[in-house]
């Protein structure tokens, strides 16, 4: 198994610490499929908790309970620690594949 060099992990918590590289962080992961609370989780940790907490007004217990990947956090509360990325949770359409969408007839 390949080791990540120590010097990786500092700069990317450096980076991290850059709202807007943060933002780009946290769609990206999401375009890979990454958990939201675990791309979150990175982002906020690189940043300081207690930190972080202050900044969305929630207590640093409360904080790192919405990160575990165990809770399921509203909708709200997950808008609360995207704001500062100037993100929110929506719904939009995904494509769809037309063989999926067409009726099948049996006979």
């Amino acid at each position: 198994m390949v080791r990540r060099h120590e010097d990786w992990n500092v700069g990317l918590a450096e980076d991290l610490r850059d709202p807007e590289f943060a933002r780009e962080f946290l769609l990206g992961a999401i375009d890979e499929e990454v958990p939201l609370q675990v791309a979150l989780g990175k982002v906020i940790r690189a940043t300081g908790v207690k930190e972080f907490a202050a900044k969305v007004r929630m207590a640093s217990p409360n904080l790192l309970r919405t990160l575990n990947p165990r809770h399921n956090p509203t909708q709200d509360t997950l808008n609360r620690l995207l704001k500062p990325f100037r993100l929110k949770l929506s719904l939009a359409p995904s494509p769809t594949d037309r063989s999926a969408a067409t009726p099948r007839r049996t006979s």
